[in-house]
């Protein structure tokens, strides 16, 4: 009988000692490694769920690292902010002293110090974090703003703001220096002033007329060009009685004239003497008016002319100018009525189903007053006007609302002026064009002015409207001003499904308003010997205060600002949410793969013992022997 030899390997006991090695084996690699495996297979049934938190985790990373870059921007914007806003601040407390004291350059110390903190400010606004622009919108790579040089004095054939200033205080004054109206006498007891040109933008504009001149008519201003006109008739004023002009000014201000009645010979200032007959007391009044106007002329409206060369240089709006349209009573106003024959409505006026299409989108008219009435329908993309109570101010605003202007459109002086912050986009076409030449505009599409703006024609005295300068003249900014707001010109991704916009740029209308003024400011310069000197330029300190002010409802620096804290607190908030989900997907990837040292190690003294144990009986099994269990001979 043959003994077959036993396969330790094969054997319960074998298999045994090998499990128990190999469990020794990844117990030890634990210990050492601190995580369950070398291997995702070896990581168990939810390492899915671990590799989904390792995702998470390197997005939360980069998050982080964007939120870092943006606040670092913001910082840096709302510092460069404060600077403008304390600077404007010291601009303001020095144009508002009086009296302003010009020096033998023809300015006062306050513009000087305009002048060198022009340079500052561009330098602000040029101002870089790493690579970025961050006054430049979406165009990052482009300083902001032009040099302070070539702002004030041009550079090449492209003119700068002072120019600019130069040739509309030219088209202002007018040849005569009279601010482009016109005086005259149509009877010898009358007295007439008049714009000279229907529509011209230049000058000084008639508003209205007041009088407690005894027995005289008044009336105006009417006409095309609008004229005012005062008939002392067969009865001469009383000593006080007294008649007032008021004006408005290119820059949208408005000043009166008046004039008393007095039986003194010469008058005092601000009055006229009460002559023998009222043909005598009429030429009086008009010797009266003509040097008030004079004087008005070459005092505020140089002042005027000068805060709207700003405008016309740095006002990144783009404009479309209607001329004036004569109605029953004169030139359009805010409270023209769009239709209907009552004495101040449109000479063609817009019917019921008339439109206007602005930018693609739809005006339309109904009229609830008619027999049978209209009334506004409900098609997609349409504005509903009712002509029974709708005015050229109401239309205006609705056209604004379309273009999404930042700067209301206007009615001065009978001119409709349509404002657009996107030049390339404007365009306004209507179903009636008679009622829209009524509104000035005598061809359609209406198309806006690409800005800067120009005074057009020669001689400049003679000029009676504005052209594009967009070839000629200098553009102070040089950064982006696509369409959308400045915020969402620049926007990062802080959260899976959140951005923060975070853009900015320097024709935004709070930085746009003070570097205008303060540019005007420093560039305005008048002759030390001129009469009118001292008071151009206390004028146009007062006007440059009064506008380092924004009215109520105008961006200021402060609302920027604004912005950019929501901003940081949406940052905040988003660091704060990732914070803990960070935290929840560490502990998940933790008890996923990573074991306890001390579990790893109690199990890798028991797996010892028994592998020890197992050992020992394999040992003992190895020194069996046959020969031990045969029986001893005998």
């Amino acid at each position: 009988m043959s003994i077959n030899s036993i396969n330790y390997g094969a054997s319960v006991l074998g298999q045994s000692v090998q499990y128990l090695n190999n469990q020794l084996t990844n117990l030890s690699t634990q210990l050492s490694t601190g995580v369950k495996s070398t291997n995702y297979a070896g990581m168990g049934v939810n390492e899915g769920f671990a590799i989904a938190a390792r995702a998470t985790l390197s997005n939360i990373t980069a998050f982080g690292d964007t939120m870092t870059n943006v606040n670092t921007i913001i910082s840096a914007a709302n510092t460069a902010l404060q600077s403008l806003s304390d600077i404007g601040g010291n601009i303001q407390s020095g144009a508002s002293q009086t009296p302003q004291n010009l020096d033998d350059t023809g300015q006062t110390s306050a513009q000087e110090s305009a002048a060198s903190q022009l340079s500052a400010i561009i330098g602000i606004l040029n101002t870089q974090v790493g690579d970025r622009y961050i006054f430049s919108g979406s165009a990052i790579n482009t300083p902001a703003v032009a040099s302070a040089d070539s702002i004030m004095n041009g550079t090449g054939n492209l003119a700068g703001l002072k120019q600019v200033i130069t040739e509309r205080q030219q088209a202002d004054l007018g040849t005569d220096g009279m601010g482009r109206l016109v005086l005259s006498q149509p009877s010898s007891t009358s007295v007439q002033v008049a714009e000279d040109t229907a529509g011209s933008p230049f000058g000084l504009k008639l508003n209205s007329v007041t009088s407690s001149l005894t027995g005289a008519t008044v009336s105006g201003p009417s006409g095309s060009p609008a004229a005012i006109s005062v008939d002392l008739g067969a009865t001469n004023p009383n000593p006080g009685d007294q008649v007032s002009f008021t004006f408005n000014l290119p820059d949208g201000t408005t000043q009166t004239v008046s004039l008393t009645a007095t039986d003194t010979s010469p008058p005092p200032a601000g009055s006229f003497t009460i002559g023998s007959t009222p043909a005598d007391t009429a030429s009086n009044l008009n010797s009266a008016l003509n040097s008030s106007i004079s004087t008005l002329a070459n005092t505020s409206l140089v002042a005027a002319s000068a805060i709207e060369a700003g405008d016309n240089f740095f006002n990144t709006d783009s404009i479309a100018i209607g001329g004036v349209a004569s109605t029953a009573t004169g030139p359009v106003s805010a409270s023209t009525t769009l239709s209907g024959s009552g004495t101040n409505s449109l000479s063609s006026g817009f019917a019921a189903g008339d439109t206007i299409t602005v930018n693609g989108s739809t005006i339309q008219f109904y009229n609830s007053s008619t027999t049978p009435p209209t009334t506004a329908g409900s098609a997609p993309n349409t504005t509903y006007v009712d002509l029974a109570t709708a005015t050229v101010s109401n239309l205006l605003g609705d056209i604004d609302k379309i273009t999404g202007s930042s700067t209301p459109s206007t009615i001065s002086g009978g001119v409709v002026t349509i404002h657009t912050d996107d030049a390339s986009t404007l365009n306004i076409t209507s179903s009636n064009p008679n009622a829209l030449k009524a509104l000035g505009f005598s061809t359609q599409p209406v198309t806006a002015i690409q800005p800067p703006l120009r005074v057009s024609g020669s001689p400049l005295g003679s000029a009676t409207s504005l052209t594009s300068g967009a070839s000629d003249t200098v553009q102070w900014y040089t950064g982006n001003s696509g369409p959308g707001s400045a915020r969402a010109s620049s926007s990062a991704r802080i959260d899976t499904s959140e951005t923060v916009d975070f853009g900015a740029q320097a024709d935004e209308q709070a930085i746009r308003q003070q570097l205008q003024n303060i540019a005007v400011f420093a560039a305005f310069k008048t002759s030390p010997s001129d009469p009118n000197a001292n008071a151009q330029i206390n004028d146009l300190s007062q006007s440059i205060a009064a506008n380092l002010t924004p009215p109520t409802g105008q961006q200021t620096i402060a609302d920027m600002q604004t912005d950019f804290s929501n901003a940081q607190t949406e940052i905040q908030a988003a660091t704060a949410r990732q914070t803990q989900t960070q935290a929840m997907m560490q502990n998940l990837i933790a008890s996923t793969e990573q074991v306890s040292t001390d579990q790893v190690a109690s199990e890798l003294l028991a797996v010892q013992n028994s592998l020890q144990a197992s050992y020992q009986a394999t040992s003992m099994l190895s020194q069996l022997s046959l020969v031990k269990y045969l029986p001893v001979g005998g």
